[in-house]
């Protein structure tokens, strides 16, 4: 097959991987406030995030640094998709407390 299709491929990969793990971060840090023993939970998501995320940068690389570098790519554009979501779900739900207040 196109290397530019592997490479498309392998953007996207790394974007849904970034996806994943810092999403599934951002998951984890709301359910440890919530918790009687948040050390396990931490230690289980980091175990379980990190390593989906080197098996999948592994697979997607066979073994071509280039792939590997364009699938970083897509990780690290995702960390910025996660944290511009995360903010709006804040903002969002900030605003709807502070209404909420306001009717007491």
């Amino acid at each position: 097959m196109n290397d530019g299709f592997f490479f498309i491929w392998a953007f996207i990969t790394g974007a849904a991987l970034g996806i994943l793990f810092f999403g599934g971060l951002w998951i984890t840090v709301k359910k440890t406030v919530t918790i009687k023993n948040p050390a396990i939970l931490l230690a289980g998501s980091m175990l379980l995030r990190t390593g989906i995320t080197l098996v999948g940068f592994y697979y997607i690389s066979q073994g071509d640094w280039q792939r590997l570098l364009i699938c970083l790519a897509g990780f690290i554009a995702a960390r910025f998709i996660v944290i511009r979501f995360t903010k709006l779900i804040e903002t969002k739900q900030m605003h709807l407390n502070k209404e909420d207040s306001h009717e007491s």
